[in-house]
């Protein structure tokens, strides 16, 4: 009877451990899942570039002539901006394999740089492609400088260039808009080259017979 008890009070302590380690154990995986869990932190904002006022310009005067500049000023509570966005993402897609660059400069306020911005960069995978931007450091000088028809007035603004040819609009684009404007762009500099290297070669259009 003796042995009975104990065999009862040992089952009833096991079954109490048991039951013990398995809240131990359930617990641990909650904070373990709350853990892991990814939140966005000052760390997803230095995979951003920052740009100060004189650094944008700088980039903005870069020229390589065989190379095609898309830059689009914008913010993510913009309801127009993020109207035009798919339209530029397919834009790259298609153009992936040809020597375009697209930009796209944040203007957001710096508190949403970590959040709003880190999440449209990831959610269009432009990651790369951002831009940080304090707009409070811009003023109009800035402007007068580096645009000819944006006084910052107004958002979005899409500056697209090659060579010594360049487009400006203010406000949203769509994608036939979009389209029209970068491949007259692309067209014209194919054009203009292909006239050159005849220039450079020394062929001109067919003689004229001589009767």
């Amino acid at each position: 009877m003796r042995k009975f008890l104990i065999y009862s009070v040992l089952s009833l302590s096991f079954l109490a451990c048991k039951k013990n380690d398995e809240k131990v154990a359930e617990a641990e995986a909650k904070e373990d899942s709350i853990k892991v869990e990814p939140t966005k932190t000052e760390a997803d904002v230095a995979q951003l570039k920052e740009f100060s006022p004189e650094k944008i310009s700088t980039a903005l005067k870069s020229n390589h002539s065989d190379t095609l500049y898309v830059t689009n000023f914008f913010a993510t509570w913009c309801g127009p901006c993020m109207h035009e966005i798919p339209f530029f993402r397919k834009k790259m897609e298609e153009l992936a394999n040809q020597p375009v660059k697209f930009t796209f400069v944040s203007l957001d306020n710096k508190t949403d740089w970590a959040t709003d911005v880190s999440d449209f960069a990831d959610e269009y995978n432009i990651r790369e492609n951002v831009v940080l931007l304090d707009g409070a450091l811009l003023n109009q000088e800035f402007f007068k400088q580096n645009f000819q028809s944006w006084d910052g007035g107004a958002i979005p603004f899409t500056l697209i260039r090659k060579g010594d040819k360049s487009d400006e609009t203010v406000g949203s684009m769509s994608e036939e808009m979009l389209d029209q404007k970068i491949e007259k762009l692309l067209a014209h500099n194919t054009t203009t080259k292909v006239v050159e290297n005849k220039e450079k070669a020394g062929i001109s259009g067919p003689k004229k017979s001589l009767k």
